[in-house]
């Protein structure tokens, strides 16, 4: 009995060494999508009030892992018995995040003053107009995590596929979980970043003291980390579809590969090239329906 019990005990350490080394590998295999994930949900996060930052952002993280509990169990599912409708889902994921860079470029380029004014009339936000803003960003910060929790269980499962089904649930649970903790811990250190200069600013005793200075520069570096996040998630969405249009269909991966171009920069026309095109469909049919109406 007791041979066995520890016997037990070996082989459940034996496999908890084989789960850390695969997880390792899944994980390294995920960083470029982590990163994108990073700068996407961190342009996302921004832009509220101090005190709201947290809450919203907590809120954020709650849809991440609801998100990735309703994942998981769907594409394990389908890799063991419909492995072919993996690809297609990808695919319209792909396209909505083409769609919603594309969607941000022709916003700034087309509707530049718009944007302008909206900002000026944030400050004058009433309570209920603050809390239908808030609702809206965190839904749309939901649903591109959505896509992105798709992107990364899917490519965590492929370091894995060959292993048996026990160990893939292990191995891309867990890369599924630490993609929550890591992108949104950091998105979390962002968005405070500016409380954390006026507290040393606080706690400097002069003006001309290391502590004063630093404070003083990540008061004055928000601004710009900010909107530097926010070109960056829109680049991140624009490659993370042309990556995956690339990697998933034949003919665009052997014409992209044909073109005298790096492979990310290929994937980024790709990316602007679906989600234009998507741009144009969406707001065809939203004049058609408009006409109707």
């Amino acid at each position: 009995m007791a041979s066995g019990f520890f016997a037990l005990f070996d082989d459940i350490a034996i496999l908890m060494d084989d789960v850390a080394v695969l997880s390792k590998l899944a994980t390294k295999k995920t960083a470029g999508i982590l990163a994108d994930d990073l700068a996407v949900n961190a342009e996302k996060a921004s832009g509220f009030v101090s005190d709201r930052e947290i809450p919203v952002l907590w809120k954020i993280t709650k849809g991440s892992l609801l998100n990735k509990i309703i994942i998981l169990p769907i594409v394990f599912l389908l890799s063991a018995y419909f492995p072919v409708a993996i690809t297609p889902i990808l695919l319209l994921g792909g396209a909505y995040l083409g769609y919603e860079g594309a969607e941000k470029i022709y916003e700034y380029f087309f509707h530049k003053k718009e944007t302008k004014k909206g900002l000026l009339a944030d400050s004058k936000m009433s309570e209920a107009e603050i809390a239908a803003y808030e609702k809206e960003k965190i839904k749309s910060a939901i649903i591109v995590d959505f896509i992105l929790s798709i992107e990364i269980v899917i490519i965590a499962l492929s370091s894995v596929i060959e292993s048996p089904l026990n160990m893939q649930i292990m191995v891309v649970t867990i890369v599924a979980l630490l993609a929550t903790v890591f992108v949104y811990g950091l998105v979390a250190l962002l968005v405070r970043m500016d409380d954390l200069g006026y507290n040393l600013i606080a706690k400097s005793k002069t003006e001309q003291g290391f502590l004063h200075k630093l404070g003083t520069a990540l008061v004055k570096t928000l601004p710009y980390i900010v909107r530097g996040l926010g070109v960056l998630g829109t680049i991140a969405m624009i490659l993370v579809a042309g990556g995956i249009f690339v990697h998933n269909i034949e003919a665009i991966h052997h014409l992209t590969e044909n073109l005298p171009l790096p492979s990310i920069v290929s994937e980024f026309v790709v990316g602007l090239l679906v989600g234009f095109i998507c741009l144009v469909v969406v707001k065809a049919i939203m004049k058609v329906i408009g006409k109707k109406n």
